[in-house]
């Protein structure tokens, strides 16, 4: 067992399942569910409707859950632009239903091999405002194409280029601009302006364009179509060297060896069991399956919520414990140890369920002597879900990290790059663009710090569930640090709840991440209970909506369930 895992003495709670739902199921405040979406051959959902239809055109064009998971985040690419794209990175979990095996795909960014632990720092050791954030130094090695090639090429069966050219023909015809769009190209206004490629492409006379504006890409169609000809002209052809030259020319760090050398690498998935459910999601560099399993293991051991005050105490506690391992532990663990049977063993949890008092919340300093390090990325992540008429599965979540990432577009290219860098910790004690910082503990190299060739932690936590050995779920959010909350609570809402897709996806949520310390409440959670909460001892802070989650259900008779979260503008589209 890993140092600092020494199992103690557990205090028992009295638990009935059956007290525990029906108590449960009065907790937080449903809104009027959206109408259903059913399929009865399949269904995709994603975060613009656009990009759910290419899925669903790929699956009746007779592709698997693989084929229109690749075409829907190519569309993706090109029509939620602040979100996620060519430039950026994520990762996949793939369910064979034939074989029933799972294979976790890790396509995240990584730090170019010139990075230095020290490259946002000056020559004082005082971080450089912004440097991480907004320009070239702001990018990694992207990994998007390299992974859904790779994916396409072990479960594809349509030809490659044919789930590339519904993208390459959006890029070339331009989308109109949503609200989401206005909101996010607000807040990254002024960086785009400073960039002339972006602010032609994304702006109109250095405005945010006007709701209905069309944006045509045809540069980023150019680069598709190379895309779908070979893929790897990303990394070694034309691609690659406009990439390269301009990174030069900027002062960025990433060269033609770090595309060259960037591969994709198969994981596998870490699972844990809640009653019948077997839930799957991405090991590390993702933090989700681990600290997703702790708290399900947590959660499990929890005597029944009396009152829905009670039972948000008990979800901020659980969040809280798996949050501070989660800052202590998690890195990327082709660098640094990370101890994944120890956190998720039942055992474990057993040990630190003590550790939750009845009705009083606990300090930070009193969970855990944990270093608080980066968690992730922003609400402009973006997620997807397939599921095909075989019953393969696909949950798939990439992003560029901030709202239009670094802010800057290669030119001749449309690739708009990443700001991932700043998921890493810059230095201790330094916040990042979420406000979390990393303390240095014990004179160790920070476990999230900047090395050449690594990835940064990541929240991203594309989860499938099965129940019997049979597909059950598959869902996911963007939300940053908020994802693994996100995914918790929906699935305890469809579990526990008896909640269906819509529904589940709708109800609020509460979230809490350890450091800082406070319990974030979404605006519909009735005033009394968060007066409650506060007088247990939270600190509690009301915020706006988070999260674009979706999800789908296979149901009894062997129908497909899909939502996609109201908060966003996605959509659920059966077959």
């Amino acid at each position: 067992m890993a140092q600092g895992f020494t199992l103690g003495k557990v205090e028992q709670w009295g638990r009935s399942p059956f007290l525990a739902i029906v108590l449960a199921v009065t907790v937080f405040p449903t809104p009027p569910a959206p109408a259903q979406t059913i399929g009865q051959r399949g269904m995709v959902t994603a975060a613009q409707p656009a990009a759910a239809k290419v899925g669903r055109d790929i699956l009746k064009a007779g592709g698997n859950a693989v084929d229109a998971a690749v075409a829907t985040a190519f569309m993706i690419a090109v029509v939620e632009p602040y979100a996620a794209g060519i430039g950026g990175g994520g990762f996949a979990l793939v369910y064979q239903a034939q074989s029933q095996t799972m294979r976790a795909l890790d396509f995240r960014e990584r730090a170019p091999l010139q990075a230095t632990p020290t490259m946002y720092l000056n020559a004082k050791g005082e971080v450089i405002p912004r440097a991480s954030l907004d320009g070239v130094l702001a990018a990694g090695t992207p990994g998007t194409v390299a992974g859904l090639a790779a994916l396409h090429q072990r479960y594809g069966q349509l030809p490659w280029s044919q789930v590339v050219a519904p993208a390459i023909q959006a890029a070339q015809q331009g989308f109109a601009v949503t609200r989401r769009y206005q909101q996010w190209a607000t807040m990254r206004q002024a960086v785009l302006q400073q960039d002339g490629t972006a602010a032609r492409i994304f702006l109109r006379n250095g405005q945010v364009p006007p709701l209905g504006t069309l944006i045509q890409q045809p540069e980023l169609a150019k680069t598709l179509g190379a895309i779908a000809r070979n893929p790897r002209s990303f990394y070694e052809g034309w691609i690659a060297t406009a990439i390269a030259d301009f990174m030069a020319q900027q002062g960025g760090k990433i060269t033609l060896e770090d595309l060259r050398t960037y591969i994709p690498v198969w994981r596998e998935p870490i699972c844990g069991t809640y009653r019948a459910f077997q839930v799957c999601s991405m090991p590390p560099p993702s933090s989700g399956g681990v600290a997703l399993v702790q708290m399900l293991n947590l959660w499990q051991l929890l005597p029944p919520a009396p009152t829905p005050s009670d039972r948000g105490h008990y979800l901020a506690s659980v969040m809280q414990i798996a949050y501070a391992d989660r800052a202590r532990y998690l890195g990327d663990s082709d660098f640094v140890p990370v101890p994944v049977t120890a956190l998720t063993r039942p055992r474990y949890a057993q040990q630190r369920v003590s550790e939750i008092l009845p009705r009083r919340a606990r300090p930070q300093s009193a969970v855990s002597a944990a270093t608080p390090i980066q968690l992730a990325e922003s609400d402009n992540t973006s997620h997807l879900n397939v599921v095909d008429v075989q019953g393969n599965a696909v949950s798939l979540t990439f992003t560029i990290n901030g709202p239009f990432g670094a802010g800057v577009v290669v030119p001749q290219t449309g690739i708009l790059l990443n700001n991932e860098m700043d998921d890493f910790a810059i230095a201790p004690n330094q916040p990042n663009l979420f406000g979390v910082v990393g303390i240095q503990s014990d004179n160790a190299p920070l476990a999230n710090g900047i090395a050449p060739g690594k990835r940064p932690l990541s929240s991203m936590s594309p989860t499938i569930v099965l129940k019997d050995n049979h597909l059950n779920m598959v869902l996911g959010s963007p939300g940053g640090s908020r994802i693994i909350t996100t995914v918790f609570q929906i699935f305890l809402n469809v579990v526990d709840l008896g909640q269906d897709a819509a529904t589940a996806v709708a109800s609020p949520r509460i979230h809490q991440q350890w450091a800082p310390d406070t319990l974030f409440v979404e605006p519909t959670i009735p005033s009394s209970w968060t007066q409650t909460w506060q007088q247990w001892g939270y600190q509690v802070e009301p915020t706006r909506p988070w999260g674009n989650a979706s999800l789908i259900r296979v149901l009894d008779h062997g129908q497909l369930e899909g939502a996609a979260d109201p908060r966003g503008e996605g959509a659920a589209i059966g077959w």
